[in-house]
């Protein structure tokens, strides 16, 4: 699958910037809920290993992801459910341990049928999904990383990926809030990062969102406000839309306040 290459691309490019920085700088606190860099790569080591077990069918993935569910049902917040899992993992080792499983995970997904079905926290979903889904949450918590550290990340046409996934869930958007859904969906028409243009959805006048791919993806991964981007949003289809999009699964976030999410 490219789907998997596009995600080992994205692990890389935040592996770069990662590689020699001082292991205390591991632990400063970045923009996203007060998050370290060290909690964010402990959160992506986390699912990019479920999302690998969960390859290896139903039994395996349940057994995995059960204690974490449980410590969820509980209440404990996304990020502490973690910590029992790494075990103390942490600095220069964490990271290590996340690169590689990142490499392992890309690997195990390049050989998957796209249309294979598999667990997850949520709905399952086809191989595909799950795999530009882990693709999607690395770029967007490499964000806060690329934020903290005052870098402008060299972006590619691989963000299709990301602004798919964005267009797929207009309808989650709504209904994750108990929204009624909008019809009709409004009409996308993005640019990417080499000039490409991408449209999706039919073309209307008056309900559409156009601008940059980058932008986009930024908005329906709520690493950005509306706000603070150069979108173009007409008709209240599209600017509600753009108000609560959210392209990961969870219950309904709130995006970040204008202003509050920026390179510094």
């Amino acid at each position: 699958m490219q789907q998997a290459e596009d995600f080992r691309a994205e692990s890389r490019a935040l592996a770069a910037i990662l590689e020699d920085l001082p292991e205390v700088d591991l632990h400063r606190v970045t923009q996203f809920k007060d998050w370290t860099i060290d909690h964010v790569l402990g959160h992506l080591h986390l699912f990019n290993t479920a999302a690998e077990v969960s390859l290896k069918g139903e039994a395996e993935f349940g057994a995995f992801i059960g204690p974490i569910l449980q410590d969820m049902q509980r209440g404990k917040p996304i990020l502490e459910v973690q910590f029992p899992w790494l075990d103390g993992l942490s600095g220069r080792a964490l990271f290590e341990a996340w690169r590689e499983g990142a490499e392992s995970c890309a690997d195990a997904f390049a050989k998957a049928d796209p249309k294979a079905r598999v667990k997850w926290v949520g709905p399952e979903m086809s191989a595909l999904s799950s795999i530009t889904a882990r693709q999607m949450e690395t770029w967007a918590h490499g964000q806060e990383v690329f934020d903290l550290l005052g870098l402008e990340r060299q972006e590619s046409d691989r963000i299709r990926n990301i602004a798919h996934l964005g267009v797929s869930t207009y309808g989650w958007s709504f209904v994750n809030r108990k929204e009624v859904v909008p019809e009709p969906v409004p009409y996308v028409e993005l640019t990417g990062p080499s000039g490409a243009l991408w449209r999706w959805n039919e073309a209307q006048a008056d309900n559409y969102i156009r601008g940059s791919a980058v932008d986009f993806a930024r908005v329906v991964t709520q690493v950005r406000n509306m706000a603070d981007t150069g979108l173009q949003a007409r008709g209240e289809n599209a600017r509600r839309w753009m108000e609560i999009a959210q392209c990961f699964a969870g219950p309904p976030v709130a995006p970040p306040a204008a202003g509050s999410r920026f390179k510094l």
